[in-house]
């Protein structure tokens, strides 16, 4: 994908098969973060509080990233295990096939604002 500039650019420019889930997870994400600003940061879409990015995501041509704060992680991988998402250190990988549910998306959402200190 080319560098986008802000979030809904940068959805219409994803592939076509994730784009409704990408705006489904912005808007899940923006609930979760009411006070946090929609920010474009390393060429990926994410909100932030202050300076400090809380969460991102991205679109790549099979599935998606959710990338979080490492402790966020840590305190939900037996249910991210459960719903057999792949997770590494900072992030969760989903598909159509197998999307983040929105309860676990709030979760990492708040989880992440907290480990991050605000």
């Amino acid at each position: 994908m080319t560098k986008k500039d802000n979030h809904d650019a940068y959805i219409a420019a994803a592939p076509e098969q994730l784009r409704a889930m990408l705006g489904q997870l912005r808007v899940r994400l923006a609930r979760a973060l009411p006070d946090a600003e929609e920010v474009i940061k390393y060429d990926m879409p994410g909100f932030q509080i202050g300076e400090t990015i809380i969460v991102g995501y991205a679109a790549f041509s099979k599935q998606c990233g959710l990338y979080v704060d490492p402790g966020a992680i840590a305190a939900h991988a037996d249910e991210i295990a459960s719903l057999k998402l792949k997770a590494s250190k900072t992030g969760v990988t989903f598909s159509r096939n197998r999307p983040v549910p929105d309860k676990l998306v709030e979760k990492l959402a708040t989880s992440s604002r907290s480990k991050k200190g605000l």
